[in-house]
């Protein structure tokens, strides 16, 4: 390099006596002559740093190097060595034009700065793209850091691009910014909110990506897509997209889904609100009609059978039904469901299952049934809820038990009476 630029020197002390006009054409002449030179230059090194990259790709085992080739980090790097010539001969070439000259080095140090950028975005995409597809790390906050060192690389890139053009040095010039430190962090708010509440997020993670969330503030109900720096991406069931900012995640409440669909089973919490005017105690000949309902068969004969000799013991007079002990519609129908649930498919039976009866009601008594589902797919979970109540909304009437239902307009009306002749 040094003997081409010795060349151009001597060409140009050679002609500096010349007229002005042979100054410019003579200049302009070398500069399309490098411009060539320099384009060629990087289109073939582009063409050979790519196949490069791609055999070493094609080689490797890991993802990275195609990661590498598909952010286009090559095709970057491949623009230092034409960049630097150019840097290297336009001082010789605008020899006779200092202005020209002074102009033209800050435009290339400018771009310098600039080119330097987009192979570290590159980069980092790069490491980004490849965490991702880690099992370990795919339901990791990795955009918001990789968000975070950009911020940070295109904050140096812009205070340097600023310290060339203006030839004040960059530590002088970074230290001159504290005075407008109020207005970056007023600039940077959302962004440093953001990033703190990533790193929250992270650290106790409180959000992965494909989590189901529910953020009633914002609308949110579905799974979670993307967690950026200032963004959370939820796409909900009806497979619109809700954004949330990363600071309302630690400032608001939400509720996560991950711990149920870790589990083995999805609760079932419903309640039937029975009457409470159709509760009564039950005849001896009325348990003898229950003892039909299979599932109730034997839990009837020995509770019967306990009954029985509590009240000779007491000597219960049972002229009354009150006295003494006795079987109840509302506690067999009870014990119906727990064997029913008991006995279900599609109940996880290693997990809480639970009837009971809540505090009385204006719309009667609710008894609940507490329980998990085996499969929790939610098709598959309301389908195994809507079956089981389907069976108890309908067993019902065999217990003499009536739901409780406010009346409709046709409940007001008189039936018409039949004339007679």
């Amino acid at each position: 390099m040094e003997f081409y630029k010795k060349i151009i020197y001597d060409y140009l002390v050679e002609i500096g006596t010349h007229s002005t006009l042979a100054k410019y054409l003579n200049m302009l002449a070398l500069l399309i002559v490098l411009l060539i030179v320099v384009f060629i230059l990087d289109y073939i090194l582009r063409r050979l740093i790519r196949a490069l990259f791609s055999k070493i790709a094609a080689k490797s085992k890991t993802r990275f190097d195609d990661i590498l080739i598909s952010n286009k980090a090559p095709r970057n790097i491949a623009h230092i060595i034409p960049l630097l010539i150019v840097i290297e001969y336009i001082p010789i070439i605008f020899f006779d034009f200092p202005v020209f000259q002074t102009f033209i080095r800050k435009t290339l140090e400018v771009f310098a700065i600039v080119l330097a950028l987009w192979i570290v975005r590159s980069l980092l995409n790069t490491v980004k793209d490849y965490l991702k597809s880690l099992p370990n790390l795919k339901d990791k906050p990795i955009d918001s850091y990789i968000q975070v060192f950009m911020i940070f690389a295109w904050i140096v890139g812009s205070i340097s691009a600023f310290a060339v053009i203006t030839d004040i040095p960059f530590v002088k010039f970074f230290t001159g910014l504290g005075a407008l430190s109020a207005i970056i962090i007023l600039i940077f708010r959302d962004t440093i909110l953001g990033f703190v509440a990533s790193i929250q997020v992270s650290i106790n993670d409180m959000v992965r990506i494909g989590d189901w969330i529910t953020f009633d503030k914002y609308g949110a109900n579905g799974y979670v897509t993307e967690i950026s720096l200032a963004t959370v991406k939820v796409q909900n069931f009806d497979n619109t997209i809700t954004t949330i900012p990363t600071y309302a995640l630690i400032s608001d409440s939400f509720q996560n889904w991950r711990g149920m669909t870790d589990s083995d089973g999805r609760r079932i919490m419903r309640s039937l609100f029975v009457k409470q005017n159709s509760i009564k105690f039950l005849k001896d000949n009325e348990v003898e009609k229950l003892k039909a309902v299979q599932l109730i068969t034997d839990y009837l004969e020995n509770r019967q059978s306990d009954i029985k000799t509590y009240n000779t013991n007491i000597n219960a007079n049972k002229e009354l039904l009150i006295n003494g002990r006795n079987l109840t519609n509302f506690g067999v129908f009870r014990k119906y469901i727990d064997s029913y649930l008991n006995h279900h498919s599609g109940i996880n039976k290693d997990m809480m299952l639970m009837v009971r009866q809540l505090e009385p009601t204006t719309q009667g008594i609710p008894l609940q049934i507490y329980a998990f589902s085996s499969d929790k797919r939610w098709a598959n979970y309301e389908y195994i809820m809507a079956d089981i109540f389907d069976h108890l909304i309908a067993a019902l009437s065999y217990f003499e038990l009536e739901l409780f239902e406010l009346p409709s307009n046709t409940d007001f009306i008189k039936p018409e009476r039949v004339k007679t002749t």
